[in-house]
């Protein structure tokens, strides 16, 4: 006779009896059954080291096989020692056995139900304490079946004062509030900004800015110029924190001091290296080239290069080779010698009556903007041949970069909008209707055409451009002659429409007005006022794309247009690298850093430059 024949079910339910591993089995009832296959490697090997120290519960078949239903991680941990050790201490498991199937389902239900992890705060305490007793991470992570990082975790925290942990642990400030408190040394400044922050939503990088508010991220541009290395060197003190790679910087005068210095010594090895007239070095990340202009600066370029036919015709293929991405290291650098030689350089002449403007971009990298000529030496550098004399009838206003053509389609996208937004502003509609049709407008202008066409408000390209369906009905001002229509008996047709119900009524009103609205009705001060209170946006409908915009500009537009968007100076690498693509490849780029994120954040935009060019239209609307 077996062991399993030999088990009977106790007639009291409340009785543990020792059965037999191989007579156990999940129950059906057992509402668990998905569990981590990392957790039962954990759970076994914390019950291998300090035994079961809790029993399973389960009911027993006619059988005499059992089937758990409270438990089961516990049997799978169990079942995994027995297959993968010699150990025989758990050949039997003491199990409570249910009397009845009913009782083993509201078990079942209650062990669940009841199931709930340690609380983080008496995690924390808990894990502490271990390690107080010199235990080790793996020992702690086996005791209480979970991942050493876990503990490693919760062991940061360990050292937090105990009014933190406490208001923790009743739920009076939240995890991530707690491991912000880990940036401070100052007890009495930590619980005097707890009290302040108990059962308030406050952000950790609220805490942490109240904690130090003067520090400065390791990630700051003067850091990384500077480096944390020299900044400590000259007595810097630094904080980090213990849940993430961040590093703040105490002392903000100090890495002023010091960011100043570095500047001041990349500004003289400039001009020693280089040998230009003059350098100036900026605090700011970024050269707004307006200011330039207000300074009445010039700008020389370097002389370019010329490459040897044989050197052209290997530039072209290490060129393709790096658009493929087939490009060895070799060929890069074989590729960057021969742009080197392309690019050319600046000449003595023009060194000595120019200079350049130096600063720390965001990425902490110096940029430098070389060959810019100022007002006291623009009458020399035209005597010595390297700036041209202003012509006396060359225009001041500069060529527009926009086409007529193009010009115009963003005029019809611009109208589109408005239109669009007036659609849900009847009052407004109804209020320009009034004016346009008394005295007070005027005898000549007209605010809405009232016949039955409509202006155009399409592009002649219509990719990326989402129209209003209402405004599609009527008939283009170009085509009205040849489409127009008559109705036969218009009292049976008007009797028909008033048959419909106001709202419908002043639906088509309002739609057939809309429509009807050429661009700039009224001047342009007053179709302005028209957008502004319709709360019209050109984006709701139009995305510049490579095809609708971005291949229809100069490729000169184009840079500058990336510089604004990337708020940086032309000698900025991801402009220098942009700069270099052929002018299709620069419409694709642009298209894609409007419109696709991994583009996006691999040229490093940050969330207000996002938000930038999301709401980004041309200047020729």
């Amino acid at each position: 006779m077996t062991k399993q024949q030999t088990i009977t079910p106790d007639a009291a339910s409340a009785v543990i009896q020792q059965i037999p591993l191989d007579a156990l089995s999940i129950s059906d009832l057992n509402p668990r059954t998905t569990v981590s296959e990392a957790h039962i490697e954990s759970l076994a090997d914390s019950i291998e080291r300090f035994g079961l120290i809790h029993n399973l519960a389960g009911f027993m078949d006619a059988d005499g096989n059992v089937g758990i239903v409270a438990g089961g991680c516990r049997l799978r941990a169990l079942q995994r020692i027995a297959e993968r050790s010699q150990n025989d201490s758990f050949e039997t498991v003491p199990v409570k056995l249910a009397s009845s199937a009913e009782e083993a389902e509201d078990w079942a239900s209650a062990e669940n139900a009841a199931r709930e992890d340690m609380a983080p705060a008496d995690e924390i305490r808990a894990f502490g304490r271990m390690k107080a007793r010199n235990a080790t991470v793996p020992e702690i992570a086996l005791a209480f079946a979970v991942t050493e990082a876990r503990v490693y975790q919760r062991l940061a925290l360990a050292g937090l004062p105990d009014p933190v942990l406490d208001a923790l642990a009743a739920g009076e400030i939240g995890l991530g509030t707690a491991k912000a408190f880990t940036l401070s040394d100052d007890e009495a400044l930590t619980l005097s900004l707890l009290d302040q922050v108990k059962g308030q939503a406050v952000s950790e990088a609220a805490i942490k800015n109240a904690l130090h508010p003067d520090a400065i991220k390791a990630s700051d541009r003067r850091a990384r110029f500077v480096g944390v290395e020299r900044y400590e060197a000259e007595g810097g003190t630094v904080t980090r924190d213990l849940f993430s790679e961040e590093i703040f910087l105490a002392s903000p005068a100090l890495l002023e001091r010091l960011f100043g210095e570095a500047l001041d010594t990349a500004r003289n090895e400039l001009v020693e290296a280089q040998g230009w007239a003059w350098a100036e070095a900026r605090t700011e990340a970024w050269l707004n080239y307006y200011d330039l202009d207000q300074m009445k600066l010039e700008r020389v370029y370097p002389i370019e290069g010329e490459l040897t036919e044989a050197e052209a015709e290997e530039y072209d293929a290490l060129a393709d080779l790096a658009n493929g991405d087939v490009l060895d290291e070799d060929g890069e650098a074989r590729l960057s010698e021969l742009q080197t030689i392309l690019d050319g350089d600046y000449s003595e002449d023009q060194k000595a009556l120019a200079g350049c403007i130096l600063l720390v971009n965001s990425s902490g990298k110096v940029e430098v903007t070389s060959g810019l000529v100022r007002p006291d030496d623009k009458k020399a550098a035209i005597e010595a041949g390297i700036l041209k004399a202003p012509q006396s009838t060359k225009s001041d206003v500069p060529k527009s970069p926009y086409s007529q053509k193009l010009t115009a389609d963003m005029q019809a996208i611009r109208l589109a909008s408005v239109q669009a937004a007036i659609l849900t502003k009847p009052e407004l509609v109804l209020d320009l209707l009034g004016f346009g049709l008394s005295d007070v407008s005027g005898s000549f202008e007209r605010i809405f055409g009232m016949r039955m066409d409509r202006p155009n408000n399409a592009p002649s390209i219509e990719d990326g451009f989402e129209a209003e369906p209402r405004l599609n009905h009527g008939i283009d001002a170009s085509e009205y002659w040849q489409q127009g229509t008559r109705v036969e008996d218009l009292r049976a047709s008007f009797a028909t429409y008033r048959d419909g119900t106001k709202k419908s009524r002043n639906a088509t009103i309002t739609e057939a007005i809309a429509r009807t609205l050429p661009y700039q009705a009224g001047g342009q001060e007053f179709f302005a006022l028209i957008e502004m209170e319709a709360g019209a946006d050109i984006r709701k409908h139009w995305t510049p794309t490579a095809e609708n915009f971005f291949s229809r500009v100069s490729a000169s537009y184009l840079i500058e247009l990336m510089c604004e968007f990337l708020e940086c100076g032309s000698n900025d690498e991801r402009v220098t690298a942009f700069a270099k693509l052929k002018k299709g490849e620069k419409a694709e780029k642009m298209e894609n850093l409007m419109t696709d994120a991994t583009t996006q954040k691999l040229m490093g935009l940050t969330a207000d430059q996002k938000a930038k060019i999301d709401r980004w239209v041309p200047d020729c609307t």
